[in-house]
């Protein structure tokens, strides 16, 4: 069944298209004629999204989204607006709307508008998981909740400028750019702190193919780094057919992924990183470890000691928490090892040890 959508307008006719796009790509739908029929289907059918009309017959919008978010302030809110409603629709963005579209609404950019208002919610839900953390990271969702809101008000604002700007000013398009990447940095890092604190989901853990997940991480790092890659050699040295290990995919993914680009940004053009996997029998059933090696520019000795430390960081723009999220997610969720040996201007080798027995604990190795 796909996510509910109630569409709140009057102009049935409006509404009617707009559903059929929604249901062609999957989204459960209902319309709601004026604003108390709205408030009942809310109230009755719950759903994720509601694309709201400034103008209904009976209700105001302002007054409309206050009464939404007083059922369920989870439920993420788009306005939809007339010609000239777009200095009304922008105070309603501040008011906790998601994002406005003006009408005529092109398909594409209704469905791009739907999926990212989605897409906030769901990160605006998954903040509210981590309450009951103490001290440093209990900070950790205070801190997302507050950076995100003022970020997705900033790439409303800039959604707006680009539709109202000429961007054949090169000056303009490379300032609206920068904003762009500006508000991904951000993002970015708010996600790692919270992927720093996400508790562990049991549920999703799988018998993993470790050589598969080196596989798909180099083909990432490909696309990440472009043509810098093609200035890199990695070479991998994997034993066929090793055993599989019982993890979480997305999380072992992710933390090679932290390593491998750790290695990227530290490497010129013409490193050389090497990848390397095998099996252990010692201790019984046996462990995978695989071993990065890179000759990049090294970590000065009084800093290794700090690697695995939340927010410490050599890089210029580093949030530090790479590396942490790579020991709590193969130590203290898959009673792994990982260990660093570096020397200044010589390289970087990272070792990772991932037990192959459900339940099997080797995180005191090494």
């Amino acid at each position: 069944m796909g996510r509910k959508i109630l569409v709140v307008d009057d102009n049935l006719e409006f509404a009617r298209i707009v559903v059929r796009i929604l249901e062609d790509k999957g989204f459960q739908t209902s319309i709601a004629p004026d604003g108390n029929t709205a408030i009942n289907k809310v109230l009755s059918e719950s759903p994720e999204l509601v694309l709201l009309d400034l103008k209904l017959p009976d209700i105001s919008g302002e007054e409309m989204l206050k009464r939404i978010k007083e059922i369920n302030e989870e439920t993420a809110i788009i306005i939809i607006t007339g010609y000239g409603g777009e200095r009304v629709a922008v105070d309603l963005i501040k008011a906790g709307a998601m994002d406005f579209l003006s009408k005529p609404v092109e398909k594409e950019i209704l469905l791009r508008a739907v999926e990212n208002a989605l897409k906030i919610r769901d990160a605006q839900i998954e903040d509210k998981q981590f309450e009951r953390y103490s001290s440093l990271e209990k900070f950790f969702p205070f801190l997302a909740h507050e950076i995100r809101n003022p970020l997705h008000a900033i790439a409303g604002a800039l959604t707006i400028i680009q539709r109202r700007s000429d961007l054949k000013d090169n000056l303009l398009t490379q300032s609206i750019k920068i904003i762009e990447e500006e508000v991904n940095h951000l993002n970015e890092f708010v996600q790692e702190c919270l992927d720093f604190v996400r508790p562990p989901t049991k549920s999703q853990f799988i018998e993993v193919e470790i050589n598969q997940v080196i596989s798909v991480v180099i083909n990432i790092i490909s696309h990440i780094y472009g043509e810098l890659i093609k200035k890199i050699r990695i070479t991998t040295e994997i034993v066929p057919q090793l055993p599989k290990v019982y993890a979480n995919y997305e999380e072992i993914k992710k933390a090679f992924l932290n390593i491998v680009k750790n290695s990227i940004e530290a490497m010129g053009e013409g490193g050389e990183l090497s990848i390397k996997a095998c099996f252990k029998s010692d201790p019984s059933p046996g462990y995978i470890e695989i071993v990065f090696i890179d000759n990049g520019s090294g970590i000065k000795k009084e800093n290794i000691k700090h690697l695995f430390n939340p927010f410490f960081t050599t890089k210029f723009r580093g949030t530090g928490l790479g590396l942490a999220i790579c020991r709590r997610i193969i130590v203290e969720r898959h009673n792994g090892k990982v260990y660093i040996e570096s020397e200044e201007g010589k390289g970087t080798k990272v070792t990772v040890a991932l037990p192959i027995g459900k339940g099997m604990d080797i995180s005191g190795k090494g």
